[in-house]
């Protein structure tokens, strides 16, 4: 992996995460949080558009919109655990 891929992921994961951050809880989780809940968010989004035959295209913007996704997802999942 190069650095400009692992950046690149950083940025995307930060976006993706604050996104779904104010979306859902409305507020961030700080840079670092931000950008875990936005990897991890991309990997989910990336998943669930596989498994239900979605594709929205290639590019930045199109990783940044799956990598939302599949983070409130995340973090949807997260607060019905919590509050079980």
């Amino acid at each position: 992996m190069s650095v400009e891929t692992l950046i690149i992921w950083l940025v995307v994961g930060a976006i993706a995460g604050w996104l779904a951050g104010a979306v859902v809880k409305g507020g961030g989780f700080g840079l670092v949080g931000d950008i875990v809940v936005g990897i991890v968010g991309a990997i989910i989004g990336g998943w669930l558009a596989g498994v239900l035959g979605i594709h929205i295209g290639g590019g930045i913007i199109a990783s940044i919109i799956t990598a939302t996704g599949g983070a409130i997802v995340l973090l949807l999942l997260v607060r019905l655990v919590r509050r079980a």
